[in-house]
Formats: structure tokens, sequence, C-alpha cells
């Protein structure tokens, strides 16, 4: 990209930019914090969890004191929650090995958990001020445009390289920053090239083929899953399990399930209440819906692997989304079931 173009970049940048609240104090830990919420979620998501976050966890050292079920709880809702789980083993093992200081060199950061290369690069770039590429959608969707090229949106070495080439040694921090606001602003998936400061030296829209760019990666298919969920309750307690290990939802509360077809993964004798709506939620490559019952037993009869939760106390637990709709819907209407 020539300087007369990165500099109509900059300058439209320094005009243009969101007042986001991560940039009001660019601190190590605040610009980690709010890189790792922004991938895969809006930022008009982000703002109000990131605010909630830094008013929980104001510092790096109270992230790291904090039992990991606080941590998903302050999460719930953004999906994804490995995210929520690696900023808390990274905040500790840098309080425990870091002297609670944030590295600033790319070895280190990359030993730490959740420090993918766009997290790597967003800190070294944002934080620290460093030469470095933070390869984003925003980022390939410019680049493959101004570029028209003909790698497609999963070649990450390839954009980085493009990247690099676009930063100058004098403040490429702003440069880089620049790249992913004009892909979040301007240079969308529909562009809006009328308002771009790069239409006139970028090749996609000299040649009129804006929207064959970025070409796709090849995508997995989407698996389809029909679950049964059962609502158990004994007096006014309720059957409720916590995921552990690495699986996708590890930290989070959820009720007993099997697939649509099968039978719980153990017996209870059991009274039927209610039927509720059923409910489509979706994570990875899953698409999910949901069939919630509502039952009666008539002891809290013990169950290997799940435990006996009061009711009211469900409301401060993190569930996965799908059940978190199941508890709204069972507290709304909680009075009526407990006195059935």
């Amino acid at each position: 990209m020539e300087k007369n173009s990165l500099q109509k970049l900059k300058n439209w940048f320094l005009s243009e930019q969101r007042p986001l609240p991560w940039r009001e104090d660019r601190s190590p830990y605040r610009v980690w914090v709010s890189e790792v919420m922004l991938q895969q979620t809006q930022v008009a998501v982000v703002i109000p969890y990131f605010e909630r976050w830094m008013k929980k966890f104001p510092t790096l050292e109270s992230l790291a004191a904090a039992s990991p079920e606080e941590v998903i709880k302050a999460w719930e809702g953004l999906g994804y929650y490995s995210r929520a789980r690696n900023l808390h083993k990274a905040a500790q093992r840098i309080v425990e090995h870091k002297k609670g200081i944030i590295p600033s060199t790319l070895s280190e950061l990359e030993e730490l958990p959740g420090f993918g290369p766009y997290t790597v690069g967003a800190v070294l770039s944002f934080a620290f001020q460093k030469k470095v590429p933070a390869v984003d959608g925003n980022v390939v969707r410019v680049l493959s445009r101004f570029f028209t090229s003909s790698h497609d949106c999963s070649k990450r070495a390839h954009y980085e390289e493009l990247t690099l080439s676009c930063l100058r040694d004098e403040e490429p921090w702003v440069l880089m920053e620049a790249l992913i606001e004009l892909g979040a602003q301007v240079c969308q998936k529909k562009p809006k090239c009328g308002q771009c400061p790069l239409m006139e030296e970028c090749k996609a829209y000299i040649q009129g083929r804006v929207l064959d760019f970025p070409i796709p990666r090849k995508r997995p298919s989407t698996i389809q899953l029909k679950r049964h969920v059962a609502l158990i309750l004994a007096g006014d307690h309720i059957l409720i399990k916590q995921e552990k290990g690495r699986k996708v939802m590890s930290g989070l509360y959820e009720f007993p399930y099997a697939p649509l077809e099968e039978s719980l993964p153990f017996q209870i004798s059991l009274h039927k209440l209610d039927v509720f709506p059923l409910v489509k939620h979706g994570f990875t490559r899953y698409d999910v819906t949901l069939f919630p019952t509502l039952y009666k037993t008539e002891k809290k009869e013990r169950v290997v692997g799940y435990e006996w939760c009061p009711v009211q106390h469900l409301e401060g637990l993190p569930f996965s989304s799908g059940h978190r709709r199941i508890v709204a819907h069972l507290l709304e209407h909680v009075d009526a079931y407990l006195t059935h």
C-alpha cells in the first residue's frame, strides 16, 4: 500500500474512530480483555460486558484471585466460554510467574493460555505500540479487496504478511487499528465504498468486484442436535450438573439431558408437571433444539455427577445459553411449581 493511501487511512481513522471504553485507557490488561471479548462478538454487545467486567475485576490481580465460577458468571451470555477460562488461567499464571506484569514479547505471550496469533498481535500492537500484525476478519476484508487477493480468508500467514507491509516504523499501531476500524465501519460484508478513504486505490472497487472478496474458506457442515431436557424438582431443590474437563461448556451448569430418542443417563421415579416451550440455540458447529419438561420426584436421591441445588440459587449460577433461557422460564413461574 502506497504512502499516500496509508496517510489517507490514518487521517480517516483519527477523525472517524469510535469512542470505545477500552480506548480511553490502553493499559495492557484492558486491551487484552477487550480483544478477547471482541473475538466472535460484536462491539455493541461487548461494551456493557467490558464495563461490568472492569468494575468486578478492575485489575489483573483481582481477576487472578477470583473463583472460576465468578469468572464464568461475569462472562455469561458472551459465548465461547473457553475465552473466559483462558483469561482466568493466564491471569493466574502472570501473577504467579510474571509478578503480575503482562509480558511484552511475542514468545512470552504465546506461552499463555488463550493467546493465539490475533490476541498476541493485538496486545503487542495496541498495548505496547509495537510493529506487529493483528489480523482479524476486518483486516482480511480490507486487504483482500484492496489487493484483490486470490488467497482465501483462512490463509493467516498471507494476510499477516500483507498487513505488515502496510505498517510503518512511525506509529505502526495507529495504522494497525485503522485497518481494523475501516473493516468494522466501512469495508463490511456489504461495503460502504462511497465512505472509504481507500476507494480510489482499491483494486476490487476499480474492477467492480468488491463482493467477490474475501474468498471464503470451506466450512464444515452444521450438525443438528435435538435434546430432551429434564427439570427435576424435589421440594424446593432441582437437579443440575456442572460440566468439567475440557468440554465446550466446561464450568457451566446444565439440567440433565439426553438425545430426544434416548432415556436420561440415570433412573429416578418421576411425575410430569409441565412441558416448557422449546428452545433453539447454537454453539460451534451445532444447531440445538431443546425440549424441556418439568418433573417432580419425592426425595432427593443421590445421582452420580449431579447435585441438588435450591431453586432460588439458580439465578446466581452460570448456565449455558440454552439452559439459561429455561432457567428464566422456570423462575418466572416458580411459585406455582413449588406449591404444586
